[in-house]
C-alpha cells in the first residue's frame, strides 16, 4: 500500500510564504506525475501545479510566478513553495502522486490534505 503525506500548512498574513510538503511512502517501484490540487470551501477541486519525474513543471495560471513545484526523486518528496499568498489561495491543498508500484503496474494517489488560510 502507499500513503501520501502533506505538511507546511497554516495560518500566513498576505504577502506570505509557505512551502508544502507530500512525502510518499509504501510499496512504490517509481513515482510519475506529482501534482498539488486545492479546494477552497464551496468550490470544485482545481489543479494548481504538476510535474513529470524529469521535464518541466505546469501551473495554474492564478499562481504562475508565485508558487513553484519541485521534487526530489531519491527521498520520493514533492514540494510547493507559495510566494506572496493571497486570502484567494486560501484552501485545502492535496498532493496526488501516479505510483508505479511494479514496472507495469501503476495507481493515482491522494494525499489527506493540509488547510492553508491566508488571513490577516
Amino acid at each position: 500500500q502507499v500513503q501520501l503525506v502533506e505538511s507546511g500548512g497554516g495560518l500566513v498574513q498576505p504577502g506570505g510564504s509557505l512551502r508544502l510538503a507530500c512525502e510518499a511512502s509504501g510499496s512504490i517501484y517509481s513515482i510519475g506525475v506529482m501534482a498539488w490540487y486545492r479546494q477552497a470551501p464551496g468550490k470544485e477541486r482545481e489543479l494548481v501545479a504538476s510535474m513529470p519525474t524529469a521535464g518541466s513543471a505546469n501551473y495554474a495560471e492564478s499562481v504562475k510566478g508565485r508558487f513553484t513545484i519541485s521534487r526530489d526523486n531519491a527521498k520520493n518528496m514533492g514540494y510547493l513553495q507559495m510566494n506572496s499568498l493571497q486570502p484567494e489561495d486560501t484552501a485545502v491543498y492535496y498532493c496526488k502522486a501516479r505510483v508505479w508500484s511494479t514496472r507495469y503496474n501503476f495507481r493515482d494517489f491522494w494525499g489527506q490534505g493540509t488547510q492553508v488560510t491566508v488571513s490577516s
